[in-house]
């Protein structure tokens, strides 16, 4: 048996923790640019602390899902502040957005360069800017990560940037963050909490760090994201949730995804649904897709017996099979009121230009079997 295992630099997890950041700041750098999500005041937590170690902030918000030229912009900010630290407070377009910055910054060339699929995808020259991560949503599991997702409305695509070196050096998860979601930002990040700890368990690349991480977040997002949804100001499902949100951080860096995320990136960008809500209308489908293609190929794959394990964790009963936990997964999805994807504008039209967008993304690499174009295509129709 041999796996490495890769995380951030520090992890500082529980109630209060972003206060932390005022110990952590003065170490990592002197003047620092704080990436926001589009409502900045929602950081005063992160400037507070900077304030405090007596770090001069600016603040760079990002209204949306960071496109290229929404980096492009975060960076000229921080050259002109002289910012040699990036602390990104937010959800997931805002770390992302935040953890570009830090890794373009000394860099020499231009961001397409360095971005897969539509670009060069050639490793940095030079390390990032120390980066710290302070997520207040409960989905992503980007302060663990080592890449960032970035849109390119020219392409139509949503793509990384990646470099083992775009670690954060410090993740601070403080579950009271989160509280403040609305019930639909809860389902949506949510589900992808739930799709990032369920793919890197039955990814080939998993181990048993990555499993035990896996094992606890699937049983324990099971339980909190319907109370979560139900009642926001449920605390003790809001820290589950944190906990599952990095837990899948932790496994997809270590152990890759599958053909829920590998056609999430490409159809988020296609037809600009929420990216949880992609990852929760496909989930049931890319489970019975590949334990069909699985049982019909290889009936002796282990990934068959983990897809029967996931089951027996989402549902709590001991004797589940797989069709129990794919039946729970779409029951979850119609709970927490997620519609099929032709309600974003996804059409039967673009089916093939879909699947050949999904077979080119880097998440396919982990799924535990390569699926036909046959397969592939049948899954999206049936999430339309």
């Amino acid at each position: 048996m041999e796996f490495a295992f890769a995380t951030a630099t520090r992890i500082v997890f529980g109630a209060g923790s972003v206060d932390t950041l005022a110990d952590a700041a003065p170490d990592l750098g002197a003047r620092a640019l704080l990436v926001t999500g589009a409502s900045p005041e929602r950081a005063e937590p992160a400037a507070r602390a900077l304030e405090a170690a007596g770090v001069p902030a600016t603040r760079y918000p990002v209204a949306g899902e960071p496109t290229i030229d929404v980096v492009e912009a975060g960076l000229a900010a921080a050259r002109e502040h002289g910012a040699d630290l990036v602390v990104a407070m937010g959800g997931g377009s805002a770390i992302d957005t935040g953890k570009a910055i830090a890794a373009l910054a000394p860099a020499p060339g231009p961001a397409l360069r360095y971005l897969e699929v539509i670009g060069e995808a050639r490793p940095l020259e030079a390390a990032p800017l120390p980066f710290v991560a302070v997520p207040t949503t409960a989905g992503t599991g980007a302060e663990v990560t080592k890449n960032a997702v970035l849109a390119s409305p020219e392409h139509g695509v949503k793509v990384s940037l990646r470099d083992e070196r775009m670690l954060p050096d410090l993740a601070v998860v403080d579950p009271e963050l989160t509280a403040g979601m609305p019930p639909a930002v809860t389902a949506s990040t949510g589900l992808d909490a739930l799709t990032q700890v369920i793919e890197p368990f039955v990814s080939h690349r998993a181990n048993p760090v990555t499993d035990a991480l896996c094992r606890d977040a699937i049983a324990r997002g099971a339980r909190a994201l319907p109370r979560a949804h139900a009642d926001g100001a449920d605390a003790e499902a809001r820290q589950d949730m944190a906990l599952v949100s990095l837990f899948g951080g932790l496994a997809l860096a270590n152990a890759g995804l599958g053909a829920v995320h590998g056609f999430a990136g490409p159809l988020g960008g296609a037809i600009g649904a929420p990216h949880g809500v992609i990852c929760g209308r496909l989930l049931p489908f890319v489970v019975e897709a590949n334990v069909a293609a699985l049982s019909r190929r290889d009936p002796e794959h282990p990934a068959l017996a983990r897809y029967a394990e996931v089951a027996r964790l989402l549902t709590g009963d001991p004797g589940a099979s797989v069709d129990d936990g794919v039946v729970w997964l779409a029951e979850l999805g119609r709970t927490l009121d997620v519609p099929g994807l032709a309600a974003y504008g996804l059409e039967e039209d673009d089916t093939e230009a879909h699947v050949a967008a999904a077979k080119r993304a880097s998440s396919m690499r982990g799924n535990p079997v390569e699926l036909t174009d046959a397969e592939l295509a049948e899954l999206l129709r049936r999430a339309a």
